[in-house]
């Protein structure tokens, strides 16, 4: 549609040039041949101007083709404008030249306007037109050559705002699935955490129910041992309305959550274990308190895997800048206590997820043999 109003513009435009030069004072016989032949080149030059949009001309030739036109128009008609009433035709050459701003290269497209006004000067001095009347045409020239550039200048920004448009919703997209993925991802670490924390505790008691039934054939202390797995995983089920709860960001305050923490395993596996809490306790963000509190409760079914019934010491510390979770108990060593042996239940898989959860939040985590002593150490930046 555009293609089509733009055509007929300068079809009308070529029509009222053509009326306007012909219908007028024609000179002699020889200027009216001029007028003649520059209005012929124009007709012709914009019958292929019209032929450069189409499909028939390739995308690398048209600015080739657009020269040659702009060229041709603002020779022809620049001269013969010169002539007795042949004024009109210089805005032929102002419609090309319009075109050469708009789509040549501004170094080629000020050339086609220094054609057309040597043309002009040219046919002055052979027609004997004054000064005024040259400048004039070349001012006209000049003026069409500005609102092309303006064009061009108006036509690239649209081109880059829409550029601009078009990677903007490609970045909102792209955030919203990153947005997406860091939550699946956030739901999966979760899960994670309360199964390995809740079924790895209530897989450790099931295996030391086997290890009574079947090494010491004491069936009372079996009997405990199933019935505080019953109430793991009671609890279990509890500790996971609470994930659900803290995934929608109702965790409660680290320092009341790891208290209730470590009662529950005091009495779960009739464990001593003490919390220490040095410096000024302060609010912890959602996903800090919820990695700390991740980091305790695997150290914590840690220790009952490897070191039952061995005093486990917890310890928080709130510093500049940090806040430091640590959980230590002695080496445990099953041969030497008569203890049922068990075995790891996730294969030491919990650590390296929380080290992975704390990295996220320019955290750290780490784990290992210190002074005779496991000791698990987490920190975020808080």
């Amino acid at each position: 549609m555009l293609r089509m109003a733009t055509t007929a513009v300068r079809a009308l435009a070529v029509i009222l040039v053509g009326i306007a030069v012909f219908t007028g004072d024609q000179g002699s016989r020889t200027q009216l041949t001029i007028k003649i032949g520059a209005f012929a080149v124009a007709v012709t030059a914009m019958g292929g101007w019209w032929a450069t949009e189409g499909p028939t001309v390739g995308r690398h030739q048209r600015p080739r083709v657009l020269l040659a036109i702009v060229l041709l128009t603002t020779l022809a008609c620049g001269f013969a404008a010169t002539t007795r009433g042949g004024g009109p035709l210089i805005y032929l050459s102002l419609v090309v030249t319009i075109a050469a701003g708009s789509d040549l290269a501004p170094t080629v497209s000020w050339a086609t306007v220094g054609v057309g006004a040597l043309a002009a000067e040219t046919g002055a001095l052979t027609f004997g037109a004054s000064a005024g009347t040259t400048l004039g045409y070349v001012l006209i020239l000049v003026a069409g050559l500005v609102v092309g550039q303006n064009r061009r200048t108006y036509r690239v920004q649209a081109e880059q705002s829409t550029e601009l448009l078009s990677r903007a919703g490609q970045l909102r997209e792209e955030q919203s699935r990153t947005a997406t993925l860091d939550e699946r991802n956030r739901i999966a670490r979760e899960i994670h955490d309360v199964l390995a924390h809740s079924l790895g505790a209530l897989g450790v008691q099931v295996q030391a129910a086997r290890a009574v039934l079947t090494d010491q054939h004491d069936e009372r202390r079996a009997v405990e041992l199933l019935d505080q797995a019953q109430r793991m995983a009671t609890e279990g089920l509890r500790e996971t309305r609470r994930a659900v709860y803290a995934l929608r960001g109702d965790t409660p305050p680290f320092p009341e959550g790891l208290a209730d923490l470590t009662a529950a395993h005091r009495l779960r596996h009739r464990t001593p274990v003490t919390l220490q809490v040095t410096g000024t306790a302060r609010p912890l963000t959602p996903d800090a308190r919820l990695a700390l509190t991740r980091a305790a409760q695997e150290a914590l079914v840690n220790t009952a895997k490897h070191a039952p019934h061995q005093p486990v010491e917890v310890w928080v510390g709130y510093a500049d800048g940090h806040t430091l979770l640590a959980v230590a108990n002695p080496l445990g060593d099953p041969g030497d206590r008569g203890e049922p042996q068990v075995e790891s239940v996730n294969g030491g898989y919990g650590l390296a997820g929380l080290r992975e959860r704390l990295l996220l939040i320019r955290g750290s985590l780490t784990a290992g043999p210190q002074d005779g002593r496991w000791v698990v150490t987490a920190q975020v930046p808080q």
